[in-house]
C-alpha cells in the first residue's frame, strides 16, 4: 500500500474508533513527501457538516503555512472528494489528488455524494430551492471590492 495513502485510511480508522465522524481521512505532503497536515472525519465530533477529512487538512495545511495557497502540495485521501470537498480542493489550488475509494463505495455505505452531483448537472432540482434575491443591492459590495482591488478595509 501507498504510504501516503496507509496515512490517509489510518487517519480514517482513527476518526471511526474515536467516533469522530465517517470513515475519511486524508494526508496533505509538500513534494519533497513531508507531511504538512493531516485530517478525519469530524462531523460528529464537531458537529459541524463541513468537517469532512479533506477539509480539516486543508484548514490545518493553511494554519500551519499561513497561507490559502496550497498549489504546492499533494492530497491524499481514503475516499473520492465529495462536490464540497472537490470545490475546496479547488478553491486551495491543489492541483494533484490520490484518493482510495470511490464516490460509488460511499454510496453504498450510505453517503449522499450522489444526490449532489446529481444536483449540479441539473438532474435533482427538488433538492434545494435557489433563488436570486436583491442582486442590485449586493452588486454593490462587489464594486467596492472591485474599486479597491481586493483590498479590505
Amino acid at each position: 500500500m501507498d504510504k501516503y495513502m496507509k496515512l490517509a485510511k489510518n487517519e480514517a480508522d482513527n476518526g471511526i474508533k474515536n467516533k469522530e465522524g465517517g470513515p475519511f481521512g486524508a494526508i496533505i505532503i509538500d513534494k519533497k513527501g513531508n507531511i504538512i497536515a493531516e485530517g478525519n472525519n469530524k462531523v460528529i465530533k464537531n458537529n459541524d457538516p463541513t468537517a469532512h477529512a479533506e477539509i480539516t487538512a486543508i484548514r490545518e495545511a493553511c494554519k500551519k503555512l499561513n497561507t490559502y495557497d496550497l498549489s504546492e502540495y499533494i492530497l491524499y485521501t481514503s475516499c473520492e472528494p465529495c462536490p464540497m470537498c472537490l470545490s475546496a480542493i479547488i478553491w486551495a489550488n491543489i492541483k494533484k489528488v490520490y484518493y482510495g475509494c470511490t464516490r460509488k463505495d460511499a454510496g453504498e455505505i450510505g453517503f449522499r455524494d450522489d444526490m449532489i452531483y446529481e444536483y449540479l448537472k441539473v438532474k435533482n432540482k427538488e433538492l434545494i430551492t435557489l433563488k436570486e434575491i436583491d442582486r442590485e443591492d449586493c452588486l454593490k459590495s462587489f464594486e467596492e471590492y472591485k474599486k479597491n482591488n481586493g483590498i479590505i478595509y
